[in-house]
């Protein structure tokens, strides 16, 4: 045992679990985990403009390098103000640990009127994270972050929290370190694995959902060797997007609210296995399972299984494990393709003709990007038009390369979680994906690009409104518009002041400006302006 304050437990801790990175928000009740970082060079301290930004970032860092992210922020607003990334991360099964401060120790659960108070502040995150704890002496601030780490590391991932006092981070106190925790991965009833690989060797028409869980377990590799040894497509969720090249012969690409290459597949399908996903309502009309189907549901989560669609067989497992185990039992009997090339490529092609039709101008500027954008490139797609229609026309080729909020759909969080992943992945590029609306939210963060030299593209699409409110106020409401119509600025004369790179382009000339923000190595803010569209989910889904 080491004898240290409770701040420098903190620090100790967290270079002892390999954490490089920290973004921050200082405040007086953390002040003492802000004076143990001077002087050490374990840990990049990264202060950011608002206290989302801290979990938003620590959200990009995880979801690009599959390490737990961390933020710092006080009690009180600095948590509530954390609270909707933690809810993003904890959409998307991201590691994210936010450390809090407290009042004084001898205040928590009081209700004085203590600075920053809230009776009691866990109640506010408890929702959207899988673990809190608090520290109540200096003895315990290890075992908690340990804790917190090793909860992270098991089963399925979400976001943690640990607190500590203002006057607990002050004290002196033996401090011992335990070896970390290593992953716990939960591993495939054997059982269940025979019974899943039987109905699939034997379906006349498998396919395969891929979710956001193929991608944190890393099974991208397993998922496209089952794949292939079926014969069977795959159709991911948004968050399964890079599950399989999406250019791979078996890749339907994204289903989403009813629409997609998988519309034309997944009714013809006689058994489905789903991976890594919970199925959610985004999973809608045509691409919903339906009797008489079988479903195999492979998942880490015990609890989502069977939830919003009834499973045949269920699967409890870690993805790549789980895979593994289903791909050598196929092996055994190897059964013959069930799809053809010429069937898939006519269902791709459908979908093709509906996309052209359905979003022209969006997918020749999805086009033009891609044109220019480097197969490792980190694209983050917002909650914005451009950042929809992606899903089906953006080609991802590698796993932890696209990025969205899942079904949390949080406004605001793609510009700084983009810079969150920047610092991950600094040396391949990262684009996000925005609309007026959701950049305003975190605009001050171009101040913290420049800081640390945080070299994020950011497209900011510009129609002067909150589009998809104001297109459903156009069409489901008659034309009824209030509240939804936006005054700007001009973004690339304010990335200008910050100190960025501001240029604003015209459609046609967006991959141009997008090849010069890549080489100019410097954060960019390219501003285009477009009309008002209609989303993907605004749209009829098509009719068997």
């Amino acid at each position: 045992m080491v004898q240290m304050t409770g701040g420098e437990a903190v620090i100790r801790t967290l270079q002892h679990e390999g954490v490089d990175t920290v973004f921050g928000m200082p405040g007086v009740q953390i002040m003492h985990i802000y004076d143990a970082f001077h002087g050490q060079s374990d840990i990049r301290l990264m202060t950011v403009r608002h206290e989302q930004t801290t979990a938003y970032m620590a959200d990009g860092y995880a979801r690009v390098t599959g390490k737990p992210g961390v933020a710092l922020v006080v009690p009180g607003p600095g948590v509530q103000n954390a609270s909707a990334a933690l809810g993003t991360a904890y959409s998307g099964s991201s590691p994210v640990l936010l450390l809090a401060g407290q009042v004084e120790s001898y205040n928590v659960g009081q209700d004085r009127g203590a600075l920053h108070e809230i009776n009691d502040q866990q109640d506010v995150i408890r929702p959207v994270t899988k673990w809190c704890g608090r520290a109540n002496s200096v003895a315990e601030i290890a075992p908690a972050i340990q804790e917190a780490m090793r909860q992270m590391r098991t089963g399925r991932p979400r976001p943690t929290e640990m607190e500590v006092a203002p006057d607990i981070l002050a004290m002196t106190g033996e401090v011992s370190l335990q070896p970390p925790a290593q992953p716990e991965l939960q591993a495939p009833d054997w059982g269940d694995i025979r019974q899943a690989a039987a109905l699939l060797r034997g379906a006349q028409k498998p396919l395969i959902w891929a979710g956001g869980g193929v991608i944190l377990s890393d099974a991208a590799r397993e998922l496209t060797a089952l794949a292939e040894a079926l014969g069977a497509p795959v159709a991911t969720t948004n968050e399964g997007k890079g599950a399989i090249p999406e250019d791979h012969r078996l890749a339907l690409g994204t289903g989403y609210y009813g629409h997609g290459a998988s519309t034309w597949a997944a009714p013809k399908a006689d058994v489905i296995l789903a991976v890594g996903t919970r199925m959610t309502t985004q999973m809608t009309g045509l691409n919903a399972p339906q009797a008489p189907q079988k479903l195999i549901h492979l998942d880490a989560d015990a609890s989502v299984i069977g939830k919003n669609y009834p499973a045949e067989i269920s699967v409890v497992a870690d993805a790549r494990l789980g895979l593994q185990a289903l791909l050598e039992d196929v092996q055994r009997e190897a059964p013959e393709p069930k799809w053809s090339d010429g069937e898939l490529d006519d269902f791709r092609q459908l979908q093709a003709q509906w996309l052209e039709a359905q979003a022209p101008d969006q997918c020749e500027m999805i086009r033009r990007l891609q044109g220019v954008l480097p197969e490792e490139t980190v694209l983050v797609s917002g909650v914005t038009n451009m950042g929809y229609w992606s899903y089906f026309a953006y080609c991802v080729r590698q796993p932890r390369t696209y990025i969205t909020s899942s079904y949390f759909a949080t406004l605001g969080y793609s510009f700084p979680l983009a810079l969150g992943a920047k610092v991950g992945a600094p040396d391949r590029p990262v684009v996000t994906l925005t609309g007026d609306g959701g950049f305003m939210y975190a605009l001050p963060e171009l101040t913290t690009a420049v800081q640390y030299g945080i070299n994020v593209v950011a497209v900011v699409f510009v129609d002067g409104a909150l589009g998809a409110s104001k297109n459903d106020q156009r069409t489901r409401f008659k034309g009824r518009m209030v509240g939804t119509e936006l005054y700007n600025p001009s973004f690339a004369e304010v990335a200008r002041v910050f100190g960025a790179r501001g240029v604003r382009v015209e459609p046609e000339r967006l991959d141009s400006a997008e090849q010069e923000a890549l080489q100019a190595e410097a954060p960019t803010v390219i501003e285009v302006p477009v009309p008002t569209w209609a989303p993907p989910f605004q749209i009829t889904p098509r009719q068997a």
